[in-house]
């Protein structure tokens, strides 16, 4: 472990996003944390910024207490977003800032919204990018010499980081830790904060359950319901009964409301679960496969290369935290 403290600076504006600072500061204090607590120096300098310096009021109402931009360079400049960041983008003081500042760091990196600002600089001209899914468009409409991905929860191209919506700021800087630390402490921290064991930034920023639900949709709790009893009989007689319909009238609204048929939804819930098992656990494939309602491993296998373009070997093998055994076993 490098024991000369590396300076994190995030930037915040009025009207930011409080997870987008609180997020990723959490995880490099919390590395600091992990780090006392073995003996070793505290990695990391974590610090708010502003522009002026003072109190910064976000989007929640709370106030933050942020220091004076730095003249020295940082090792880490991140960009918070927030309602704020169209403003502070049209900072021109500020974007000349951040794009003198760029320079001298050794990372620089966009949590959500923030991209917009960073863009505004130049650091993500020809780069590949992304931003919380909502705004994917827009951005790429503004700036068209970036190439805005909308899926993955990350983007580290390069010196520059950027990340998707809210909480993917906290992957985002997982991973920084990751790359700074080892893998090991990154998996510590993401246990301390009680956090899904770090997702790849590979992995969509978007889940099934989320992706079948759209306002007013009468099937969320039947999804709620699917995903608790996965190794129950899930056909459609038993699903049009659970949500109290007739089997003609539930494959009829099911289709018009999710864009799925029953039997493809129930698929890819059964696999989004068995991504989670394979990444965060050693459970066998086999019991993958059985705790999700496959069946056999085979069945888990083609529905897996059918959603995801990879076997759940493979998977495991790219995306596993290498748990030795089954965390469920005595």
């Amino acid at each position: 472990m490098n024991h000369v403290p590396k300076s994190i600076h995030v930037l915040a504006f009025a009207n930011v996003q409080l997870l987008d600072v609180t997020g990723p500061l959490q995880v490099f204090a919390s590395a600091n944390d992990i780090a006392r607590q073995q003996g070793l120096p505290a990695p990391y300098v974590p610090t708010v910024i502003a522009s002026g310096g003072g109190a910064v009021t976000s989007s929640a109402g709370l106030a933050l207490l942020a220091e004076m931009l730095p003249k020295q360079p940082s090792d880490t400049l991140i960009i918070a977003g927030g309602w704020g960041v169209y403003a502070a983008a049209q900072d021109q003081t500020l974007v000349a800032w951040v794009r003198e500042h760029a320079a001298s760091c050794r990372r620089v990196s966009s949590v959500c919204t923030g991209a917009f600002l960073l863009a505004a600089s130049g650091w993500l001209d020809g780069r590949r990018v992304v931003t919380h899914w909502t705004r994917c468009e827009q951005l790429a409409r503004q700036h068209p010499q970036l190439r805005v991905e909308p899926n993955p929860i990350f983007i580290h191209d390069g010196p520059v980081w950027t990340s998707a919506g809210v909480t993917a700021g906290i992957d985002l800087a997982l991973a920084m830790v990751e790359e700074d630390l080892g893998r090991s402490m990154a998996l510590e921290v993401a246990r301390q904060l009680v956090v899904f064991l770090k997702r790849p930034g590979g992995q969509s920023q978007f889940s099934v359950t989320l992706s079948l639900q759209h306002e007013g949709n009468r099937f969320d709790d039947l999804h709620a319901w699917i995903a608790e009893h996965l190794t129950l009989d899930l056909g459609v007689p038993a699903l049009a009964e659970q949500a109290g319909m007739s089997e003609r009238s539930f494959v009829r609204h099911y289709r018009a409301d999710t864009g799925q048929t029953p039997a493809r939804a129930i698929e890819l819930i059964r696999v989004e679960t068995a991504r989670r098992l394979l990444s965060d656990t050693g459970i066998p494939i086999k019991r993958v496969a059985v705790q999700c309602g496959f069946g056999s491993e085979e069945t888990l296998r083609r529905s897996f290369l059918r959603a995801m373009g990879v076997t759940p070997q493979a998977y495991r093998e790219r995306f596993s935290v290498s748990v030795a055994t089954d965390p469920a076993m005595p």
